[in-house]
């Protein structure tokens, strides 16, 4: 079983660690675009371009299934990813979990990007799901950037911006960027009112783990009795940079997720 993810950069750490969690043998192929990132402003067709580029240096790797583990990239070009890569491998995009935000009842605060928040996109997905329930979008600017390079600082700051935008009264909050997964409790810790139950969090790592392995048709947690060999090899860990083979990156090492995929796999 081998699992490929995508991203501008390292916000597909969540969906690699979901995946690890789901099927602890899958080897993982991680290709993103260092070189390119931030791919928000960009227009849809560099965006797009660059998108392909990086699905095509994991496709290389012959996976069972590539998850595009970037909303931004989902909004724009999962389209030209499926049409290049289907049906030789299941390609599957990223989706805000507001559904099931909005299915817990509201209020619900949607976190996301400034080029998400707003969007058409983010809109319909409001009104499809969540039209009885009140919503506040909250742009975060910065905060993906900030959880790519690392910075304390920075983190703590736009974490706080976005909190003093969101209605001290919001039951659930969707984490719609997957870099947000990174910090998530970090988030909770910045949003939850003493006096209101635990807030709950929304993120999309596990669902788009759990549909790629379906996808495969594999069920998730069916590792093959011989991974339980003390013996059998450990499942390997392929990091693209922009295309480039290379180690994971320093700054994937701050976070759990990211010592966890460097502690159980070794570098192909």
């Amino acid at each position: 079983m081998k699992i490929a993810l995508m991203d501008s950069g390292i916000g597909l750490l969540a969906a690699a660690a979901a995946v690890r969690r789901l099927r602890p043998d899958a080897d993982l192929v991680l290709s993103s675009d260092p070189d390119g990132m931030p791919w928000g402003p960009r227009t849809t067709e560099d965006l797009t371009a660059r998108a392909l580029a990086v699905a095509e240096a994991a496709a290389a790797h012959r996976p069972d299934a590539l998850i595009v583990a970037c909303n931004t990239a989902s909004v724009h070009a999962l389209p030209a990813l499926r049409a290049r890569l289907e049906p030789g491998i299941p390609v599957i995009g990223t989706v805000p979990a507001i559904k099931p935000a909005a299915a817990g009842g509201g209020p619900v605060a949607i976190w996301a990007t400034p080029a998400t928040t707003g969007s058409p996109y983010q809109r319909g997905l409001i009104e499809q799901f969540a039209s009885d329930v009140a919503v506040t979008e909250v742009p975060c600017p910065g905060l993906a950037d900030a959880v790519q390079y690392a910075d304390e600082k920075a983190i703590d700051e736009t974490i706080a911006a976005a909190a003093a935008l969101t209605p001290p009264d919001v039951r659930a909050v969707v984490l719609g960027c997957t870099h947000y997964e990174l910090v998530a409790e970090r988030i909770r810790a910045a949003v939850q009112q003493p006096q209101l139950p635990p807030l709950v969090l929304h993120g999309s790592a596990g669902a788009v783990a759990a549909q790629a392995l379906r996808r495969t048709g594999e069920r998730p947690g069916a590792a093959p009795a011989a991974v339980a060999d003390s013996d059998a090899a450990a499942p390997g860990l392929t990091v693209l940079l922009s295309g480039r083979a290379e180690q994971l990156p320093r700054e994937a090492l701050t976070y759990a997720e990211g010592r966890m995929l460097a502690a159980v796999s070794p570098a192909l």
